[in-house]
Parts: C-alpha cells; sequence; structure tokens
C-alpha cells in the first residue's frame, strides 16, 4: 500500500486529469421536406363521424433535413415532429455512426404547464385598473397549482388572483427547464468527424383520420332513379399541434391489423383564473323599442339597369387523389403538396364518375313474432363493376344521396358504404319511405293435424290432443303509395325450432328460407298492394 500510494501520484503529476468534453447541442428547427400517410382510426365505424377532439387514427410521417453535426458526441434535437409521436417506432437513417439514445420532449410550452413548473417561485404580479388603465407591479411567489384557483403570496399575504377590481397578469423570469416550445426529438450520437449530412426521420404518430364522403346526384326519381352521378371526397382530420406545411399527402384504405397502447398526446396546458363568488343579480329588462312607422315608398321612374357582365369562364376540372395498390390496401395520393394543418380538417377531391348504375329498394327486417306496421328503408343497390360506372376500390365513408324536384337538387337521405373491393357488390340504406307500408298480422293457428290421435277418441268423441306441432298462420300487407313500381325485400327472421311453410298459393313473390331467416322477393305495382303469408309449425 504505501508503494501504491507514491506511484498514484506521480501518474497524476505526469497526466492530470481532465474534464469531461460536454455534449455540443445542434438543432434542426425544421425540416427540408415532409411525407404523411393518414390510416384510419381502426374501431370508428363508416357511419361515426369524426371527432378533432378524440382522433384514433394514426399517420406515417417521413421527414428529410439537413444537420451539421460535429466531431465526437453530440445531442441533435430535430424541432417540429408530430406531438402524438410513438418515440419506439422512429427510424433514423443518414447518420454516419448510428443512434445511441432517443428522447421525446413532450412537455410544450403553454399557460398551463408554465405555471405549474413555477409552483414557489417568484413571478412578477402585473395589476391593470379596467377604469383608469394604470398598472401597477409588484413581486409574488406562486402557492397553488395549475387547476383551480390562482393563489399568489404578497408583501400583503395571500392573494387569489384576478378576484378583484383589477385585471391581473403573471410574467415570469424566465422559462423553467425541461418545456419546449415544439415538440422535440432528440438524439445522441458519436461522429468521427464533423460533417453535413442528410438525415431520414420516419416515425408513426396518432391523433390523425381521414374518411371518404360521397355526394350521390340521382338521374330521376321513381322508375328514372337507375344510375347517379357520384362524387367522392377525402377529408383529413390533424389533432396534433404540429402542423405539415406542403407536404407529400397521401391516404391508406382498407383494414390495417395494428394493435399498441396509445399514450397521451403531449399538449399545451392552459391557464384559467377560477373565482368563486355569488353570481351577481340579473340585470334589469330593457324596455321594449317601438320601431317609427314608416312612410310608403312611390316609385315614379327608374333608369334602364346596365349590361349583365360577362359569364365568368368555366371552373378548372378539380385535382383528385390518385389510386394506387398496396398489397390488400388502397393507397390514395394527392397529387400535389398540401398541408396537414394542426387542429383542422381539410378536403381533397377523389374522383367523380358521371353515371353509377344503382336500384331502389324497399326493405323490411322483423322478427315473425311481431305484429302491427314495421318499419320501410330505401336501399340504393349496385355491383362495383366497371359496366356499372364504378370499377374501382371505395373505402369506407359517409353518403349523402340528392334527387331533383323542381329542377334542383333536394336531399333526399343519407347512409353509410363499407369497403367495397372491385366486383363486390354495395348496398347503401338512405332513409325510411312513409309512402311504403308494411303490416303484421296473424291469421290463423292450432294443431298441425286435427281429427288425427294415437290413442282414437275421447269420450265425448273429441280428438285427444297427440302432442303434434302447433302452427301460426302470418300475413304481412304491403302498400305502395308511389306512382311507381317499386322492388320489396322483406327479411324475416323466425325462431331455431320453428319450421318454415310459405303459402306461395297467394302471392307472386320469389322466398329462400336459409336457416332462421327467409327472404321474400316481389315487385309492388304503383298505387297497388301485396300480401305475403307463410305458416310457423313449432313443437309443443
Amino acid at each position: 500500500m504505501r508503494l501504491l500510494l507514491p506511484l498514484a501520484a506521480l501518474l497524476l503529476a505526469l497526466f492530470p486529469a481532465r474534464p469531461a468534453a460536454a455534449q455540443e447541442v445542434v438543432t434542426s428547427p425544421a425540416p427540408d421536406s415532409v411525407a404523411v400517410t393518414i390510416y384510419r382510426a381502426p374501431y370508428r365505424s363508416p357511419g361515426q363521424g369524426m371527432n378533432l377532439g378524440w382522433l384514433e387514427g394514426y399517420a406515417l410521417v417521413t421527414e428529410k433535413r439537413t444537420v451539421e453535426i460535429p466531431e465526437g458526441r453530440a445531442v441533435i434535437r430535430f424541432e417540429g415532429v408530430a406531438g402524438g409521436m410513438l418515440p419506439e417506432s422512429a427510424i433514423i437513417s443518414g447518420l454516419p455512426d448510428g443512434v445511441s439514445e432517443k428522447n421525446l420532449d413532450a412537455d410544450l410550452l403553454s399557460p398551463g404547464n408554465l405555471y405549474a413548473r413555477s409552483l414557489g417561485r417568484p413571478v412578477l404580479l402585473r395589476r391593470t385598473d379596467p377604469m383608469s388603465g394604470q398598472i401597477r407591479e409588484e413581486r409574488a411567489v406562486i402557492r397553488s397549482g395549475p387547476e383551480g384557483t390562482v393563489i399568489v403570496q404578497t408583501r400583503a399575504g395571500f392573494e387569489t388572483a384576478n378576484c378583484g377590481t383589477t385585471q391581473d397578469e403573471l410574467v415570469y423570469d424566465a422559462v423553467p427547464p425541461g418545456l419546449s416550445a415544439r415538440p422535440t426529438l432528440s438524439v445522441e450520437t458519436a461522429s468521427t468527424a464533423a460533417r453535413r449530412v442528410t438525415i431520414s426521420l420516419s416515425y408513426l404518430a396518432w391523433g390523425f383520420d381521414w374518411q371518404a364522403n360521397y355526394v350521390l346526384t340521382m338521374a330521376g326519381v321513381g322508375a328514372g332513379a337507375e344510375s347517379a352521378r357520384m362524387f367522392a371526397w377525402v377529408t383529413l382530420a390533424n389533432a396534433d399541434p404540429t402542423s405539415f406545411a406542403d407536404a407529400e399527402t397521401a391516404v391508406v384504405g382498407g383494414k390495417v391489423n395494428r394493435k399498441s397502447d396509445v399514450p397521451s398526446s403531449p399538449s399545451g396546458q392552459s391557464l384559467e383564473f377560477h373565482c368563486y363568488f355569488t353570481a351577481p343579480p340579473p340585470p334589469p329588462l330593457a324596455m321594449a323599442y317601438a320601431p317609427p312607422p314608416v312612410a310608403d315608398i312611390v316609385v315614379t321612374a327608374m333608369r334602364a339597369p346596365p349590361p349583365p357582365p360577362p359569364p365568368p369562364p368555366p371552373p378548372p376540372a378539380p385535382v383528385t387523389v390518385q389510386e394506387e395498390g398496396l398489397g390488400d390496401l388502397r393507397l390514395y395520393r394527392v397529387p400535389m403538396p398540401t398541408t396537414v394543418a394542426a387542429m383542422a380538417q381539410k378536403q381533397v377531391a377523389m374522383f367523380e364518375l358521371p353515371k353509377v348504375a344503382l336500384s331502389a329498394h324497399h326493405v323490411a327486417e322483423f322478427w315473425s313474432s311481431q305484429r302491427g306496421t314495421v318499419p320501410v328503408t330505401r336501399h340504393l343497390r349496385g355491383r362495383n363493376s366497371v359496366k356499372n360506372g364504378l370499377g374501382r376500390a371505395l373505402p369506407a365513408g359517409q353518403v349523402v344521396v340528392f334527387e331533383p324536384l323542381a329542377g334542383q337538387p333536394m336531399l333526399a337521405g343519407q347512409g353509410t358504404l363499407d369497403d367495397a373491393a372491385v366486383g363486390q357488390d354495395i348496398d347503401i340504406a338512405i332513409n325510411r319511405d312513409n309512402k311504403v307500408t308494411a303490416s303484421l298480422a296473424a291469421v290463423g293457428s292450432g294443431p298441425e293435424r286435427q281429427g288425427h290421435t294415437r290413442r282414437g277418441n275421447t269420450k265425448d268423441g273429441k280428438a285427444a290432443d297427440s302432442g303434434a306441432p302447433a302452427w301460426t298462420q302470418t300475413r304481412l300487407t304491403l302498400a305502395n303509395a308511389h306512382p311507381w313500381p317499386i322492388r320489396f325485400e322483406a327479411k324475416i327472421r323466425h325462431p331455431a325450432e320453428t319450421r318454415v311453410v310459405p303459402i306461395k298459393a297467394r302471392t307472386k313473390a320469389q322466398v329462400e328460407v336459409l336457416g332462421t331467416q327467409a327472404t321474400w322477393k316481389i315487385v309492388i305495382p304503383a298505387h297497388g298492394t301485396a300480401r305475403l303469408e307463410w305458416r310457423e309449425v313449432r313443437p309443443k
């Protein structure tokens, strides 16, 4: 031990300890270019609208940035990334020596976060008299959290800010550490030499969504409503605090299987001043004002109006998205750069088809045990094929239908469309039709075979109960008040233990029994009626 101590002292004298070199911080304020691909919320149905306050879809963001990296260890800060970034999904390419650590600075600079980080610290309390405009300032210390009433301590004691006769503001000496003005991803790296590099940063971020919106304008009504002009929109939604200017934008249609625990989106908290006082009495009612009498105006002459201006030039053709294949999914790319703004929605034209073959059907679905009137819904049906004017993948979305009335398009109904690939059938329920009625009534019941017994007759001569199945006969009465014939379809659900026996002798309908559901199809003439009857046989 005595020999080691002098040796250690000699080594320290020859090689004095050097302080560890501090990591240099390099900041990339914004990307050179950005591409955003938005995926729909996997659990949102087509008929459910998007809630900008809670979007459950996500986006794949790819950024290109040019960075000057120094020699040695450094921290590179990428400012302006999506606030809902999933940092574990970030892929960074272009750094010559890779990345050793990634961090997402999620606490944004906001009134609420600034107040919360300043708890127990001195601030400047600025008070303004609204009557005279006089400003008075004094030092104060924050003594409460951002939830509820703002309490500060001054020389006079504890006070509630903005609850007196003045308008109070808080002025901070500096920004507390740990707050970022924008969402920032920071990475640590080590480079063998100083160089200028172009970095590609790709990551997933939640808080995005999109949906398709269709506008159908029918060619006519009744028998003439066998085709429609279809215009489709892509609605983009961004609930993130970051905007992506001039982004290469695309959306993905279809169902993507993705499971993850979505974290809370980093966002700035607001700060509100609350005062808990008794509400003042309401102001007195204002006196009613009687308008002055209006004198008659007599026009004795007028000059000829100027000639009308020339008609405006026709509008340019809308820019529509371009459809591409993506495995079992479909990619819809916006052909020009567009801004995906923060906390906003926007629409881009998807496509326009001049003549899509669609036929109207009236459908009623009910249980056979129901009695009385059942609702009738109008459907538009077709096949997604080139022959019928379609022949392209249709992403799920909401549908608005217009019909001509006195030469003007009028709203006829709204519905939803599920994802429909080429070759599939489409079915859109658009509205209830009160001019087509359907009513159920029981018209008979009894044993399946009367007079037949296993053990003969009873003493009074009546047939003994043999335990044979009973039957119930039901009639569905249909009425069409339209001046044109309609296609009607009844989907009737029966109990599993019953056997359905259609009575075809009293109707011209087509009937198909599959499992526990019987489907009847019939054409009801204009201002006509029809009757459907069936018998249900069930064991006692």
